[in-house]
């Protein structure tokens, strides 16, 4: 687990720590294996969980032993819900899921609804810092992405990665979508705003900015 340390606007510190989890991604016919990044944001006291995905076990481990204030699910694809509930009986904390995305929360979870839904402009604080949910579809209907500028990060979801968009291949997706969401949601946030991504490496704001053009020349 690798862990970022920041200090808050309040003078106090909250960590952002990540837990890289490994499983399968499954969807129109098909399973791919996947490596996901679990972000979890708190102090020593209580924390926010962000994509809980695969290994209940190891996210529990992660928390160690701290309040779980929020389960924050950036959108409804089975790598990234699948464990959700197991996570929450073993940790704590209710789950948060945009409603756009529930058709595929139901078909992963069909007797259980998330506890909450998550809304443009909702807001979540903890320990000195705030997450505020932006709307960002594409990927899937209901994509968000949650920005701390006290952290001066934003968890991207599979909204964005280094080097472009998230996939929008598959059913419910939709490319001009998802760099709309990136074009006038992300990209005008701060440029040194790093993006911490559901899979692979982080990146910045401004490392991406200048490659919308790219990403619509290539389609993807």
């Amino acid at each position: 687990m690798t862990t970022i340390e920041v200090t808050t606007s309040a003078d106090g510190r909250v960590r952002v720590e990540n837990c890289v989890t490994s499983g399968t991604f499954s969807l129109d016919g098909g399973t791919w294996e996947v490596d996901n990044n679990v972000w979890i944001v708190g102090d020593d006291d209580e924390c926010f969980v962000i994509d809980p995905a695969h290994d209940p076990q190891a996210v529990a481990e992660a928390v160690d032993g701290r309040t779980v204030k929020r389960i924050l699910l950036t959108h409804g694809h089975d790598d990234h819900i699948r464990a959700a509930l197991d996570t929450a009986r073993l940790i704590g904390g209710q789950t948060h899921l945009n409603p756009s995305d529930r058709m595929l929360w139901d078909a992963v979870h069909p007797d259980t609804a998330p506890d909450h839904g998550l809304a443009d402009g909702d807001v979540f604080e903890l320990g000195g810092i705030t997450l505020t949910v932006l709307s960002t579809p594409g990927h899937s209907p209901g994509s968000v992405c949650l920005y701390s500028p006290e952290l001066g990060v934003v968890f991207s979801g599979d909204t964005l990665f280094q080097g472009g968009p998230g996939a929008t291949g598959r059913s419910y997706s939709d490319f001009p979508t998802i760099v709309d969401s990136i074009r006038e949601r992300l990209l005008p946030l701060p440029q040194e705003t790093v993006v911490l991504t559901g899979h692979g490496d982080s990146t910045l704001i401004g490392a991406e900015a200048g490659d919308v053009e790219e990403w619509l020349a290539r389609g993807h």
